[in-house]
């Protein structure tokens, strides 16, 4: 599934198109690297989001579209850290 999909039906983000202007801006990495809207994520995967007030890390589980569709949470929060609105995370 297309990472800003993912982002969106997991609600982590409200709006894909959120989730893609803030991936191409670079608030977003998959496994320490930036990455692009397109990109597909799988079980497992880390994600970091910068928020402008906050940094959440979160791991992928088991997940699948109908699940998502449903609510289910389908990945664990491994931190959540508060940053200042003027600093950048990376």
């Amino acid at each position: 599934m297309r990472l800003d999909r993912y982002l969106k039906l997991s609600r982590i983000v409200r709006r894909r198109t959120v989730a893609q202007e803030m991936i191409t801006a670079g608030a977003v990495r998959i496994n320490g690297s930036s990455a692009r809207p397109s990109r597909e994520v799988r079980e497992g995967d880390l994600i970091e989001i910068a928020f402008p007030s906050r940094v959440l890390k979160v791991r992928i589980g088991p997940f699948s579209e109908r699940e998502l569709k449903r609510g289910e949470t389908t990945f664990e929060v491994l931190s959540e850290e508060r940053v200042r609105g003027d600093v950048r995370p990376w």
